[in-house]
């Protein structure tokens, strides 16, 4: 279905450049598509170079003054835009819907979820500390603060198209940076929306700066090599971020890369599967299966694999196709035909090479980027879908015997960013969580992501983190001050 002429009519469709609304400088715009209908939701301003080079202008200009205001009043920016964003969620989870394809109950999780960033910073920036200590051999004190780093570059995916601009603009306003915000193309809607909420919350014009744009490579490029900028954060691909790396590179900035992920869910003989199953159910149905913290790599000990197999494929194949804006709906569309095809492709490779089917695997017809809820079970180690991040609804299981084993494994990856562990023997789950080379790990938990942690992998799932204390620290420099008295 179309979007009403009141829906659009709330949605800025322009580029938000210091505090005011733009069309792109030679005035081309593009479609965002409801992934649902295939139907546009809206023409939005197609952001240049020149677009970007003001950006920058507004941000720098901004800077000055943001950085010197108090830490209290930054902190209750933050939270007055925390609690603007609970009242406004079901604005916020609709608009998702339409634009990302996930179920309303999804959405709603989002914007949930979005809106604590600003809560947990505003409460962070207040926490500047530095130190002061003697030098031991000197005498001299050692004077250590942590200043705001400049301004910063946020590229954010389309999964998560509100929370993870959140993410990163909660700790980088906290620490007294201004930023640019280049949104995923395929969903800018959400972020767009979000600007003159901040600006009723008090963010003054220029801090926050959004550019959509469909000419990524360009624009960002463009931005990294202007020496005003000083970091850059950036969730997606791990191919894009090493790009971006090298490009950052150039001018030495401060990069926060939150990259791929392949993450193992392992289910020991002695877990309770229940909650195992549940877990696993939230661990790869969150937004459709196309988050990076989504379990991607089955392992189930031998003793209860066909139990833990068979319960994950009913709970699977109950869940309810269709468009995320109607009641009931729990699975929405992908976000787009080639990430759908992508997924289609890996299952059937799969099952070319010996898997087996217990629900799902064949892709609907008709209008919507739909793919069912699918469980393959004796997937082959060499199949393509234990290599690469799915991205979608399915769950590819093995079978494992012995601890050793299991970690081998679930470690042969260069990804590195969320394990899951499912054991009752709490030292055990410890022990195999300390081993296993991955950022974060879910022990008898599917969700790990919390505003409160600290967000990221290790190998080629990123640097940094995000969230937590350490979140705020990657918008800092240190400043160690020498002096006497």
């Amino acid at each position: 279905m179309a979007a009403s002429p009141v829906f659009t009519s709330r949605i800025p469709l322009d580029l938000y450049i210091n505090g005011a609304w733009h069309a792109a400088s030679d005035l081309q715009r593009f479609d965002v598509m409801d992934p649902a209908t295939e139907l546009s939701l809206g023409s939005v301003a197609n952001g240049t170079v020149l677009d970007a080079k003001k950006a920058i202008d507004a941000a720098e200009g901004a800077g000055r003054e943001w950085a010197r205001r108090r830490p209290r009043d930054r902190g209750e920016v933050l939270r007055k835009a925390f609690e603007l964003l609970n009242a406004d969620t079901d604005t916020f989870a609709g608009l998702i819907t339409r634009e990302n394809g996930k179920s309303l109950i999804d959405a709603r999780s989002e914007v949930k979820y979005a809106a604590e960033f600003f809560r947990w910073y505003s409460e962070e920036a207040v926490r500047n500390l530095g130190t002061l200590s003697e030098a031991p051999a000197s005498g001299a004190r050692i004077l250590v603060q942590h200043r705001p780093a400049g301004v910063a570059l946020l590229i954010t995916p389309w999964n998560f198209p509100l929370a993870m601009a959140t993410r990163k603009i909660g700790p980088a306003l906290a620490a007294g940076c201004t930023v640019v915000v280049k949104p995923a193309s395929e969903t800018p809607l959400s972020m767009l929306l979000l600007m003159p909420l901040l600006e009723a919350a008090g963010v003054p014009a220029g801090v926050v700066n959004v550019l959509p744009s469909k000419r990524s490579s360009e624009v960002v490029s463009f931005m990294l090599k202007d020496p005003r900028l000083r970091v850059v954060s950036f969730t997606g691909s791990t191919d894009t971020g090493r790009v971006l790396l090298k490009a950052a590179a150039e001018g030495v900035l401060k990069a926060v890369m939150e990259l791929g992920g392949n993450a193992p869910f392992i289910v020991f003989d002695d877990a309770d599967l229940e909650a195992a199953i549940e877990g696993a159910m939230i661990a790869k149905m969150r937004n459709i299966g196309a988050a990076c913290t989504a379990a991607n790599r089955f392992f189930v000990q031998e003793g209860v694999h066909d139990q833990f197999a068979q319960g994950l494929a009913k709970r699977m194949a109950s869940l309810t196709i269709g468009n995320g804006l109607s009641d009931g709906v729990t699975v929405g569309p992908l976000i787009n035909a080639s990430t759908r095809n992508k997924v289609a492709w890996l299952v059937d490779e799969a099952v070319s090479k010996g898997a087996r089917l217990l629900t799902g695997g064949e892709t609907p017809t008709g209008r919507g980027f739909y793919y069912p809820p699918t469980v393959l079970t004796d997937v082959p180690h060499d199949a393509e879908i234990c290599r690469t991040e799915i991205f979608g609804p399915v769950a590819s299981i093995q079978s494992f015997h012995s601890v050793e084993d299991v970690i081998r494994r679930a470690n042969a990856t260069e990804f590195g960013l969320v394990a899951y562990i499912y054991t009752q023997d709490l030292a055990r789950g410890l022990k195999v969580s300390e081993q296993l080379e991955f950022g974060m790990v879910g022990l008898n938990r599917g969700l790990v992501s919390d505003p409160a942690a600290p967000f990221g992998g290790m190998k080629q799932s990123g640097l940094g983190r995000e969230g937590a204390h350490e979140g705020i620290s990657e918008f800092m420099e240190t400043q160690y001050i020498a002096v006497e008295w």
